[in-house]
């Protein structure tokens, strides 16, 4: 009757197996940080460093979005400052943060000087 209280001992080795079976357990782990990684973290690293550059060469001319929501036509940029004014309706200027600045939808034009593609034949 004791005997169906006692379970049997299994043969086992001290530390190679102990070792093995951690780093087995650990391994679903890693590769769900992998994935998260790579297919959210790192795209909104690059997507933020590429917003920080272009809102580095901010300028006259250029359409843009704003966290409210508004869509504006640069009109002055502060180069020391981190103040753009903004024309969001013929003839309504607003002065802006330019980290409040979301995204640059349209670039300015190239310069004037500059040959078009067709042109350089």
């Amino acid at each position: 009757m004791i005997d169906l209280l006692i379970s049997p001992a299994h043969a086992q080795t001290a530390g190679a197996a102990g070792a093995t079976s951690g780093l087995l357990a650990f391994l679903p782990y890693i590769a769900i940080f992998a994935i998260f990684y790579f297919l959210m973290i790192r795209p909104q690293q690059q997507k933020q460093k590429k917003l920080k550059e272009e809102l580095a060469q901010l300028r006259r001319g250029d359409r843009v979005l704003t966290a409210g929501g508004i869509i504006g036509i640069v009109r002055k940029v502060v180069p020391e400052g981190d103040e753009v004014d903004l024309e969001i309706a013929s003839g309504v200027v607003v002065r802006v943060l330019r980290s409040t600045i979301t995204a640059v939808l349209t670039a300015a034009g190239k310069p004037a000087n500059d040959p078009t593609p067709a042109a350089k034949n």
